[in-house]
């Protein structure tokens, strides 16, 4: 929300003013010392008292699968933001003509999402988001080599291509999601969510400054850093989960 506000204060947009931007900066400010004192006040016996051993959880699986939904869902967030006028602009289109182009992006999101999800119980959770997000990362790499000199449907399968990787991506975060701690899937979840658009908002800021061919780049450079987090920092879940029943009693679930 900072990020939007200073891109619309006087010295960007100039839609809001001195003084409302500095309103919603103290706000902000305010909102987050608020959250970080609920936090420590809640989480402070993690601190001092020993967690037992059944409610342990690794959080750089938390972390990792965030970064990689900030790539994959971020980037799909930014990139049918900016296609339409990216396909106007390059191939001289009209803009009905160019928004139809583009919509094919999000089009692959029916059957690319919940097939990530399926190769992923399947294959491998692990295997599947890494193959997934490097094929993720060429694809941004191939568009950002797009410009006037390609065929319009070259361009147009190259776009869907991509998407699907994004997006299958996205159905291969959310496999590993509940499997990260089974009390904890909702707010696992909700983290992991959220930092799919704190990845638009980041991306679009970057789109902002850049070409797009430049700014596919970055986002292909993001997936390679978030290649590399998910190869080296990521475990494939195994072993057991637990549940505790209301009895009291504590049920162990196989993960496969």
């Amino acid at each position: 929300l900072a990020l939007l506000t200073w891109k619309l204060g006087p010295d960007n947009l100039a839609m809001l003013d001195d003084t409302v931007t500095l309103i919603i900066y103290a706000t902000l400010a305010g909102i987050f010392l608020f959250q970080t004192v609920r936090i420590y006040q809640i989480n402070h016996h993690v601190f001092t008292q020993e967690v037992p051993e059944i409610e342990r959880y690794k959080f750089k699986q938390v972390a990792v699968l965030n970064l990689a939904y900030f790539v994959t869902f971020g980037s799909e967030l930014a990139v049918v933001s900016m296609l339409p006028l990216f396909f106007l602009d390059t191939f001289d289109l009209d803009a009905r003509l160019a928004g139809l182009l583009a919509s094919g992006y999000a089009f692959m999101n029916l059957v690319a999402r919940p097939s990530g999800g399926l190769v992923s119980d399947k294959f491998g959770r692990k295997k599947t988001l890494l193959i997934l997000i490097a094929g993720l990362a060429i694809g941004y790499a191939i568009l950002g080599n797009v410009d006037a000199a390609w065929p319009v449907w070259l361009a147009v399968i190259a776009t869907m291509a991509c998407s699907f990787f994004v997006q299958a991506g996205e159905g291969a975060v959310f496999a590993m999601v509940p499997l990260v701690k089974r009390r904890l899937t909702g707010q696992v979840a909700g983290m992991a969510g959220a930092y799919g658009n704190v990845g638009a908002v980041t991306f679009l800021t970057v789109f902002s400054f850049v070409s797009p061919q430049i700014f596919f780049m970055v986002i292909a450079g993001a997936a390679i850093v978030t290649w590399l987090a998910v190869s080296l920092l990521l475990e494939e879940p195994r072993g057991h989960m637990h549940e505790v029943l209301p009895d009291g009693t504590v049920q162990m679930i196989e993960v496969e």
